[in-house]
């Protein structure tokens, strides 16, 4: 499979509930755009045999992550970002990070109902790519990520579903790509799921004519 290449680097990143798809859709992204995969819950889990996910953890991943993605686009790559960046200074340093570097930001947000992302946190399938390393969550654990994040509000943002197959989620972020001016018009029309069109009018079944009945004859 031929990637996407962009015209220059963009750092995508994400946002959203725990369990409303972030990993799954920065893993998809790099199997089909040309850029790094940087991943907080795989380096924590490299880095500590057993994670406290507490403040001085946090800290420390976050600064790798950051590090990281400088390099990545300092060497002209693209990044997808993939760490939930809860507060709003935390996507104001990446958007300056970016720039730092000339490259484009993309903030993507995730969007779920909080019910069906806490199911989804709890079944999870450590034996998959996307939950392997993923954090184990309680209720409480849950509910005190929720009470720190803070939605984009003056920030230029694209909402997806998590719910959606990444098929559909993968055609909204190529749109916005090449919005920004990072991909030709002709990748676009290769990569974006095109409506089926609907028959407005009902369809009926076509019976054969009976020619007998009707007195028709055909010479």
């Amino acid at each position: 499979m031929v990637k996407i290449v962009l015209s220059k680097p963009v750092l995508v990143c994400l946002y959203g509930f725990p369990g409303s798809g972030k990993s799954f859709v920065a893993r998809n992204l790099a199997e089909h755009i040309q850029l790094a995969h940087v991943s907080a819950d795989r380096m924590r889990s490299e880095l500590f045999a057993t994670p406290r996910y507490d403040n001085q953890e946090n800290a420390i991943i976050s600064h790798l992550m950051n590090y990281m993605t400088e390099e990545f686009l300092g060497a002209g790559l693209s990044v997808a970002y993939d760490a939930n960046t809860l507060r709003a200074s935390q996507r104001r340093r990446l958007r300056e990070l970016a720039a730092k570097h000339r490259a484009a930001y993309l903030l993507v947000w995730l969007q779920i109902d909080v019910e069906s992302s806490y199911i989804r946190t709890q079944r999870r399938d450590r034996r998959t790519t996307d939950d392997k390393y993923a954090e184990p969550q309680t209720r409480e654990s849950f509910n005190r990520q929720l009470s720190t994040m803070q939605n984009p509000k003056d920030e230029q943002y694209l909402v997806i579903s998590g719910k959606h197959a990444f098929v559909t989620q993968k055609s909204a972020i190529v749109n916005r790509l090449y919005q920004m001016v990072l991909i030709p018009s002709d990748t676009v029309q290769g990569n974006i799921t095109k409506p089926e069109l609907v028959n407005l009018i009902p369809r009926r079944p076509i019976v054969p004519l009976d020619m007998a009945r009707r007195n028709i004859s055909v010479s």
